[in-house]
């Protein structure tokens, strides 16, 4: 299985460092911020939030999120009436408090072209958040899904 998607993809990484493990009082309530966001973003269609999955790096959560647009996700940022915001003050307020205790951090990817393969997988990642299609005739490798001129489903794109 691969995945189908036309038109602008952004892909967001969000996560947190826990440099202070014994001090829950300080890095839990960053932790429990971020799934009343996803909560609240995977309940509006129009939000932008296409999908996410949720990764651990030792004891430090990753969220991969895919976006319509960046502008979508600029809009959520800045939102003053989602969650988002408070939740952002709030950290800035405790990270003044107890410097170096907790951390986060985020990457944003603009993608031109995105490749993806499920061999015996569930539904995940990119095919989850987009749309899940049988890999086409003449496209089982890598590179072969990733050709210039082609969607990940092996369609010729608009020119």
């Amino acid at each position: 299985m691969t995945h189908r998607h036309e038109g602008e993809l952004v892909v967001f990484l969000i996560g947190m460092t826990i440099n202070r493990p014994w001090r829950p009082d300080l890095w839990l309530p960053v932790f429990t911020a971020m799934p009343g966001m996803l909560r609240e973003l995977s309940a509006d269609p129009e939000s932008g939030l296409l999908g996410y999955r949720l990764t651990l790096e030792g004891l430090n959560p990753t969220v991969i999120q895919y976006w319509r647009s960046k502008e979508e996700l600029y809009a959520y940022a800045a939102d003053r009436s989602a969650r988002h915001r408070p939740a952002w003050a709030e950290f800035n307020r405790r990270a003044a408090e107890a410097p170096g205790a907790v951390g986060i951090w985020h990457e944003t990817y603009l993608v031109d072209r995105a490749e993806s393969v499920y061999v015996g997988t569930p539904e995940m990642g990119l095919a989850r958040a987009t749309e899940r299609i049988p890999v086409p005739r003449g496209r089982n490798r890598a590179r072969e899904r990733m050709a210039e001129g082609r969607t990940p489903a092996g369609e010729e794109r608009p020119a």
